[in-house]
Order: structure tokens, then sequence, then C-alpha cells
């Protein structure tokens, strides 16, 4: 069944939503085997009337239905691909209730993402990885379920249940309070960088808008301001490289994610070094 993709709650939406409760009503009949994960957020940074504040995702197996979604090339094409597969997996919060796809927080998104692997092809993800060390390549038989949520407690939120988040720069000494990113938010990065480039081109101008489009929406205020002009002009104008810099890295550090970090180990070598888990093609299309 086509799933909506749509951010707003439109009369589509509306379909959409009665459609998942359909099918929902389904798999319990038919006792589909599903599997319960745990969020990285554990459902602290949502409202805690959203379904996602149980900080569980009920997932079903994969099975030759999302294998279609899969290999259709017009979502390939169109870069929705995933986010239909990871739809067309997710049953419930782990309570019966439906949730909003675009609501999922990044970090949970990514759980999800693994897990949803795990489910279609089994734990063990061979890939080919450069050796950072001979600059040779070099298979590996990567387990999946090696890779935990990062520990939790949303104390860094300025409230429980609130999707926000406090950081007095270290240079400008200015502070500004700012959000995770949901999957609704990312879809708007998107359509907005998307639409900065088109514009770009058209004065042959190459340079990428991506990260201070993604500050803008990130940040909801500067020094108490909310006004959206105050944080545009604040990113493109006032925001220190070294104040960026250290804003990007506190802000990976307090919202809620899976660990990806891996222990790469060199055949000829015997050296290790820590990398974030490689994903190419056949993450999703082993053997493809």
């Amino acid at each position: 069944m086509t799933q909506n993709l749509n951010d707003d709650y439109t009369h589509e939406g509306v379909i959409d939503q009665l459609r998942k409760e359909h099918e929902i009503t389904e798999l319990k009949n038919y006792q589909f085997p599903t599997e319960v994960i745990e969020l990285p957020s554990r459902g602290l940074i949502y409202p805690s009337d959203n379904p996602l504040s149980s900080g569980k995702v009920e997932m079903k197996y994969m099975t030759a239905k999302q294998e279609d979604i899969l290999t259709t090339q017009s979502y390939i094409k169109d870069g929705s691909v995933l986010d239909r597969l990871f739809q067309s997996l997710i049953v419930s919060n782990g309570n019966g209730q439906p949730i909003k796809y675009v609501d999922l927080v990044t970090g949970d998104k990514n759980a999800i993402m693994i897990a949803a692997r795990v489910l279609g092809y089994g734990k063990d993800y061979e890939v080919e990885v450069t050796d950072p060390f001979t600059g040779k390549k070099q298979k590996e038989t990567i387990d999946l379920t090696q890779f935990d949520n990062k520990p939790y407690d949303g104390s860094a939120q300025i409230a429980p249940h609130t999707n926000e988040f406090e950081f007095t720069l270290p240079r400008s000494q200015r502070v500004v309070t700012f959000m995770a990113m949901t999957e609704s938010k990312e879809r708007r990065v998107k359509h907005q960088v998307e639409e900065l480039n088109k514009a770009n081109r058209k004065l042959k101008d190459e340079t990428s808008r991506e990260l201070t489009t993604r500050l803008k929406t990130m940040i909801l205020s500067v020094d108490g301001d909310t006004d959206s002009k105050v944080i545009s002009h604040f990113v493109d104008n006032e925001l220190f490289a070294v104040d960026s810099k250290a804003l990007r890295n506190h802000i990976n550090e307090v919202v809620p994610d899976i660990d990806l970090n891996w222990e790469f180990i060199s055949e000829e070598t015997g050296e290790r070094r820590e990398m974030i888990l490689p994903m190419d093609v056949t993450f999703f299309w082993p053997n493809s």
C-alpha cells in the first residue's frame, strides 16, 4: 500500500492514518511476527501525548512486499525509497497506537534503519572497507546487533518531553536554543536546499547552503529572540566558525542517537581504528 509522505495533517494524511490503523488490525489478526525496538530517545523528547513518547516502535519482518519497495526506480530516483520502506515496516508505538513517521527525531530513525536491516537480511552485514593504514580494500562482516543506543536521560532538554535544548556559544557567549532534527524538518531542509541550489545555478554560484539552512532550521532562538529573520541574520552574519563547530559538536553529544562507532582492525598491519559504520549500496541491497 502506497504510503503518504506529506508533512502536514492534510485530508490525505487522515486517510493515510486510517489505512495505517487498518494495517495494524490486519497484522494483529494474522499474528504477523514483529519485534519491539527501544528508541534512543526513550520517548523523552516527544510530547507526552505523542504515541512516540512510549519510547518504542513495533516493527514487522521484511518480506518480498518490502523488496518491491526497494526496487521501485521512481522511489530510488526521488530519494524516498528508504522512508517508504521504514514506514511499511512500522506497526505501532509498541502499545498498539499508530505513529506519525515525520515526528521521528533523526537519532530514532537511525535506530529504525539498523533494525530494518536486521529484520530484513539478518545481523551480518558484508561490506568492503578501505584500510586507513594501507589504502587497500578489506572485506568485513559486521554484526549489526553490536550497535547500542547512546545513553540518554533527557537531562539536557530544557524541559521534560520538549524537543528543545540550550547552549552558550564559547566565543561570543550568546545563548541559543535548538531542537533535534525531526523527519519533517529534514524534508524541509532538503526542499529548501534544492530550491536554493536551483536559484544559485542560474547565478553560476556553486556554494552549498546546506549547513546554514540546517542551522537556521535547528536554532529556535538567539538570546531569547525567536524571530526567524533574526535567527537567519545571526547564522549568516554573526555566527563565528568556531562557535558553529562548537554548536554542532554539542548537538551531536546531547541529542539522542544510536552509537554507530565500530572498531576496524587492519588484516595487514594489525592496527586498530574506531570508524563510523560504513554503509554502501549493499546495506539494503545485499549482493545487488
